[in-house]
């Protein structure tokens, strides 16, 4: 939901970053490859229950995913990062309930079990539908500097990095914040089973190229 209105001024604020890497040959890729591996290291420290640095290491995985796609608009995006990108950031997203679940297995397992029950809606949904938007030839008039078909919800990256920051921060909130969050996700799921109903149903041919996501 603030993706829209975060991301552009993330992008101004990383373009001189982005900038310098690109100039010194960094790749995009072995940004995103790296960004998973740091977020990978909140799994041990959140079992460990070194929430400071479980939260430290979410915020620098995420840095480097801002900074991989900026450097790879600078560079030329290609569709292997695209792929790589989106899958990782998928399986990062779904490491952290783990991490919590593993740090007090009485009290949060279930909680844990629900939210990434939740992340299965709103990723399946997400795919599937950027899978047959890519089929029709669609383009996403809110993100077209995407590699791949963008759909909206009410919980996208900004809403999601700021649930895992909380929870690092209140830890013993995390039941709580975990079934919220899992609500919200799943209001996100319906929402966008309800756009794929309408945007690829049988009247839906003739609508063109571009769509936008508010119908």
């Amino acid at each position: 939901m603030l993706d829209r209105f975060l991301l552009p001024v993330v992008r101004i604020v990383l373009q001189p970053a982005a900038a310098a890497l690109a100039r010194r040959g960094v790749a995009a890729d072995a940004l995103t490859c790296t960004g998973f591996v740091i977020g990978l290291a909140a799994v041990p420290a959140l079992a460990l229950r070194l929430y400071g640095w479980a939260l430290t290491a979410i915020l620098v995985s995420r840095l480097f995913d801002a900074l991989d796609g900026a450097v790879a608009r600078l560079a030329g995006p290609t569709e292997r990062g695209a792929f790589l990108d989106i899958t990782l950031d998928f399986a990062f997203y779904g490491s952290i309930p783990l991490g919590f679940a593993l740090a007090d297995p009485a009290q949060n397992a279930l909680p844990a079990a629900l939210l990434l029950a939740a992340f299965m809606g709103t990723g399946s949904s997400f795919l599937a539908f950027a899978v047959i938007a890519a089929k029709r030839g669609m383009s996403s008039e809110v993100y077209p500097q995407k590699g791949i078909y963008y759909l909206t919800g009410l919980t996208e990256g900004t809403e999601t990095i700021a649930a895992l920051v909380l929870m690092c921060l209140f830890p013993g909130s995390f039941a709580l914040f975990a079934c919220v969050f899992a609500g919200a996700c799943l209001v996100t799921t319906l929402t966008r089973l309800r756009q794929g109903w309408v945007v690829f149903g049988p009247a839906s041919g003739a609508r063109g190229r571009r769509t936008g996501e508010g119908d």
